[in-house]
């Protein structure tokens, strides 16, 4: 009994380790670029690199902002623009992943499975893979140089979809079945019945479409600048000399700040809902 105890603590000391390792690797890129974005220009170029700063300032923000602001396009539109472009793609997202996985999890029809392995594989690629033919569609459409060609691209994704098709696919068929003898419809069943119970995929889905849709720059799709989103303006403003190298890492952690808040928000929500919700037969 000694013995299985004293393994069991072993075990668990050695697991808290890895774990500990493992957080302060994956940490490290943060605060490195934090402490980069606070660094004096004199600090930035020290070799070999110190993984602290001697003399803290803020500078670096002041000049992003001053720079933005002295902009001929105000910082407020740029921030508008991110923000209508990344609450147009999540919203977007979410629906059309949550109504296309409630038909391809529940509804029996010809040419499903061959859908669902299109699905699968389609995760193999990068956008980048069919960046031309999006962009020859999205010329026809007329939509280039325009926030559309920012926002449509992006609505459609395999990931989410692949994702709200896995989580759906646990409800049991009986429910489905259950509500559709008391005369609801394919419509009523997914917003009513079965999305209520999808909180900790939504909010997983909600996590990485944000993330993706608030990094979004299109500079090869959007030429006017009262168009361009944040990221695009702030990138633009980094990338003019090393004697900005401490404005790039503020505006990197400018731009880490919201999609931090949104993760912290949803994670929230999602452990309550997987500890507190649940379908069984």
């Amino acid at each position: 009994m000694i013995r299985s105890t004293g393994r069991k603590t072993g075990g668990t000391v050695v697991l808290i380790v890895f774990l500990l390792v493992t957080g302060l690797f994956m940490l490290m890129p943060i605060y490195l670029t934090i402490v980069m974005s606070v660094k004096p220009v004199e600090e930035l170029f020290i070799f070999p690199p110190k993984f602290y700063t001697s003399n803290p300032t803020l500078d670096n923000f002041r000049d992003m902002f001053r720079i933005l602001k002295n902009s001929r396009i105000p910082f407020s539109r740029y921030l508008f623009n991110s923000v209508a472009v990344t609450v147009s793609v999540t919203v977007l997202q979410c629906v059309t992943s949550s109504m296309a996985a409630f038909v391809l999890a529940k509804c029996r029809f010809p040419g499903s499975r061959a859908i669902n392995s299109i699905i699968v594989i389609s995760l193999l690629y990068q956008s980048n893979v069919i960046y031309i033919m999006q962009y020859m569609v999205m010329a026809q459409m007329r939509i280039i140089d325009n926030p559309l060609a920012l926002i449509l691209p992006s609505v459609a994704s395999p990931m989410g979809l692949f994702l709200m098709r896995q989580s759906i696919s646990q409800i049991p068929d009986s429910v489905i079945e259950s509500a559709k003898v008391d005369g609801a419809g394919l419509f009523r069943i997914c917003w009513q019945i079965v999305m209520p119970n999808q909180k900790p995929a939504l909010m997983t889905m909600i996590i990485f479409a944000f993330q993706s849709a608030w990094n979004i720059r299109g500079e090869s799709l959007v030429f006017h600048e009262q168009y361009k989103t944040l990221p695009t303006a702030v990138m633009q403003t980094a990338e003019a000399g090393l004697s900005r190298a401490g404005v790039a890492m503020a505006a990197a952690v400018f731009m880490l700040v919201p999609p931090v808040i949104v993760f912290m928000f949803a994670q929230r929500h999602v452990i309550q809902t997987m500890a507190h919700s649940g379908i069984k037969e």
